[in-house]
C-alpha cells in the first residue's frame, strides 16, 4: 500500500493523502478521488474525460473544444482544494490541496510569474501569504541557469519594433495554438501591421478566450482566398513550421518567418525550426523565477518534473538546503510504502 503523503508520477501527478483520498492531476485517463486539470494544452489534457474535474471555467471550455468527442467537461469543487492563477496560458491554474493531517501541497502545473496580455502571472507572494506550503510539486522546463530571459517589457518591445521594421513584407509567426498564438496576436495589435490572420484551429480557441476575457484579437481566418502582402501577419501553429504549405507561402509572398520559445536561448532552435528570426518568448518561468518561487514558498519538500528536473532538484538541495527530488514516471521510493 502506498503511504499517505506519497507523491509520484504515474498517469499524471498523483498525491496519496492522509485522508485516504488520491489526488490525480493532468492525467490522460484520470483515476482518482480528486481530479485536477491545470490547463488545456494537449500534453496535460485527458484522452478520456473524467466524471468531474477541478479546473477553471475557461479551461473547462477550452478542454471541451479540444476534446469534442468526449463531450462537455463537468467541473466540480472539493473542500480543501483551491486553485490560483498559474500565468501559463489562458485559464491555467495551480492547485493547492490541504490534507486532513495539516500538510499543504501545491502542484504548479506549467506556470509563469510574468504578466502577459490578458494573463496575470503566478503570484508566489500571494500564495505564501495565504497558504503554508509544505510540499511543492513544480515544473522545471527551464531549470538550468543558462535559461534566464530578459524582462517581459524589453522583450515585447523588441518584437513590436521588429514587426514594424519588417513592415515591407508579410510575416509568418509560429506559436502553440493555445497561449502563444494569442500572445503573438496581442503583440501584432501593438504594431503597425494592418491585417492579421490565423488558422481555423486558432480562431476556434480565440472565440472562447475573447469571450472569457472581453477582448478582441481582430484576426481573420486565413484561407486560399487570402493573398498575403506587406503589412500582413499570419499566426500559425508551431508544429507547422516545416510543412510544405509554409514553404509555398514564403516563396510566393517573400514572407519572413519567426519562431518564439524559451528554447530560442539555444542557437539550434532557429535551425531546427527553419526560422528567419527567433525570440525568447516563453509561457514558462525561467530559471531565476523558478528559484525565486521556491524561496518565496519555503516548502520542506520539493518535487520536480519536466525539462531539467534532475538539475533543478540538485540545485534546490545544494543551494537552498531543501529536500528535493525529480519525479520519474512509475517510480516510487521505498519509503513511500
Amino acid at each position: 500500500m502506498t503511504r499517505a503523503g506519497a507523491v509520484s508520477l504515474r498517469d499524471g501527478v498523483r498525491i496519496d493523502l492522509a485522508s485516504g483520498e488520491r489526488v490525480v492531476a493532468d492525467a490522460s485517463e484520470p483515476n482518482g478521488d480528486i481530479v485536477a486539470l491545470s490547463h488545456a494544452h494537449g500534453d496535460h489534457l485527458y484522452s478520456r474525460a473524467p466524471t468531474d474535474v477541478i479546473c477553471s471555467p475557461l479551461t473547462a471550455r477550452l478542454a471541451t473544444a479540444r476534446r469534442a468527442d468526449e463531450g462537455p467537461l463537468s467541473r466540480t469543487t472539493r473542500p480543501g482544494v483551491e486553485q490560483v492563477p498559474a500565468g501559463h496560458v489562458p485559464g491555467s491554474r495551480a492547485t493547492v490541496v490541504e490534507d486532513s493531517d495539516g500538510t499543504t501541497y501545491l502542484y504548479t502545473g506549467d506556470f509563469s510569474t510574468r504578466d502577459r496580455f490578458a494573463l496575470s502571472g503566478f503570484d508566489a507572494d500571494a500564495v505564501a501569504a495565504e497558504y503554508d506550503v509544505d510540499v511543492l510539486v513544480t515544473e522545471t522546463t527551464y531549470g538550468k541557469p543558462e535559461y534566464v530571459f530578459e524582462s517581459q517589457d524589453a522583450l515585447e518591445g523588441r518584437i513590436v519594433d521588429w514587426l514594424d521594421d519588417a513592415h515591407d513584407a508579410p510575416v509568418v509567426l509560429f506559436g502553440y495554438t493555445l497561449g502563444r498564438a494569442q500572445e503573438l496576436q496581442h503583440l501584432v495589435s501593438r504594431s503597425d501591421r494592418e491585417r492579421l490572420f490565423v488558422t481555423a484551429a486558432i480562431e476556434r480557441l480565440n472565440e472562447i478566450i475573447e469571450d472569457a476575457h472581453d477582448i478582441d484579437f481582430r484576426a481573420a481566418r486565413y484561407g486560399e482566398d487570402v493573398t498575403l502582402g506587406p503589412g500582413d501577419a499570419l499566426v500559425l501553429p508551431a508544429q507547422t513550421s516545416k510543412l510544405s504549405f509554409v514553404d509555398h507561402i514564403v516563396e510566393n509572398t517573400g514572407a519572413t518567418t519567426a519562431g518564439f520559445s524559451g528554447w530560442a536561448v539555444d542557437d539550434s532552435f532557429k535551425y531546427r525550426g527553419g526560422y528567419d528570426e527567433t525570440f525568447v518568448l516563453s509561457d514558462h518561468s525561467d530559471f531565476s523565477e523558478l528559484v525565486a518561487t521556491v524561496e518565496t514558498l519555503g516548502p520542506s519538500q520539493v518535487y520536480t518534473q519536466h525539462g531539467f528536473a534532475d538539475e533543478f532538484a540538485a540545485h534546490v538541495e545544494t543551494e537552498l538546503g531543501i529536500d528535493a527530488r525529480s519525479l520519474k514516471r512509475n517510480q516510487t521510493a521505498l519509503d513511500d510504502f
